[in-house]
């Protein structure tokens, strides 16, 4: 017997289904939420003004840093879930999904 494991991933603000993680950094701090598109339209509105006035700190070519092995891979296949891309609950997550998640 085959067992189907769905996750939905809904909006932290309002409980809208169809819902994205969003990280961002303030004061230091990394944080996460997930917003459907509604409330991450905005958030990015809200932000903009900061952003558009800011400096860039990242450099060129740097990638993000990762997180543990195991915490990753949880965030990868909850994506992949809230995306309907099937993956194996267990074992190695895919390096090519792993690049879509990172350039999400």
């Amino acid at each position: 017997m085959a067992t189907r494991t769905v996750v939905s991933v809904v909006d932290d603000i309002d409980g809208f289904a169809d819902a994205e993680t969003v990280t961002f950094t303030y004061d230091g701090k990394t944080y996460e939420i997930d917003l459907a598109r509604k409330n991450r339209d905005a958030l990015a509105a809200a932000l903009s003004p900061f952003v558009q006035a800011a400096r860039s700190t990242s450099r060129k070519g740097a990638q993000r840093p990762k997180s543990s092995g195991d915490e990753d891979a949880a965030a990868v296949r909850a994506w992949a879930a809230g995306k309907g891309i099937e993956v194996s609950s267990r074992g190695r997550v895919p390096r090519s999904l792993r690049e879509q998640y990172e350039n999400r």
